[in-house]
């Protein structure tokens, strides 16, 4: 019995060794040389303190800010410990109510829009978390930001296109735009701060 749980305890040490601790931080050193931003969650700082993540969407609600797509997590939007989308299917009635919901919600929250109001400002993700937005989105919002803001609707409008980001590695997925990184540079804007959408 001895000679066969000896090597069955080691075999089990070894593994845990392996694949417990020396896998995971040799993974956690590399990440860290090669990819320190996206290794500490794509943080974005401000005065040397964290304001958000690139990766997870903020609630703005705001006059004078670009909204993001609704967030179906609970009990609040963006709940990082909640992602999930609201699972409603296309011919479920409730998503339609709602989609009507936030249709008129925007309607009254942007006067200036004119147009359709794009799909993504409607429709939840699938994470609930999704930062970005479409161009389309995003210059559908500008006329009522640049009112808010006191701007020139020209300026709004090139500040966004500053902020487009084209399809991963060029080919996947679509035109998008960060809406945390955009209000920001907005915010540089306003104060009269040069802004780089690249930092």
């Amino acid at each position: 019995m001895t000679s066969l749980l000896r090597p069955a305890l080691v075999l089990f040490a070894m593994l845990t060794l392996v694949t417990g601790i020396v896998y995971p931080l040799a993974i956690t050193g590399v990440a860290q040389l090669a990819f320190p931003h996206a290794a500490n969650g794509s943080l974005i700082m401000r005065e040397g303190k964290p304001i958000g993540s690139e990766l997870i969407g903020q609630d703005f609600d705001a006059p004078g800010y670009f909204r993001g797509r609704p967030s179906a997590t609970v009990p609040m939007p963006y709940n990082a410990d909640a992602s999930g989308g609201s699972n409603l299917g296309p011919t479920n009635p409730a998503l339609l109510q709602d989609v009507r919901q936030r249709i008129a919600a925007l309607r009254a929250a942007e006067p200036d829009a004119t147009g359709p109001v794009p799909g993504d400002l409607v429709m939840a993700s699938a994470s609930g978390l999704d930062p970005d937005i479409s161009p389309q989105a995003a210059h559908w919002q500008a006329a009522s930001v640049a009112r808010a803001r006191g701007l020139p609707l020209a300026k709004v409008n090139a500040l966004i296109d500053a902020h487009v980001q084209g399809p991963s590695l060029g080919l996947f997925g679509e035109p998008r735009v960060n809406v945390l990184a955009l209000n920001l540079a907005l915010d540089d804007v306003t104060r009269g701060v040069e802004h780089n959408p690249r930092r």
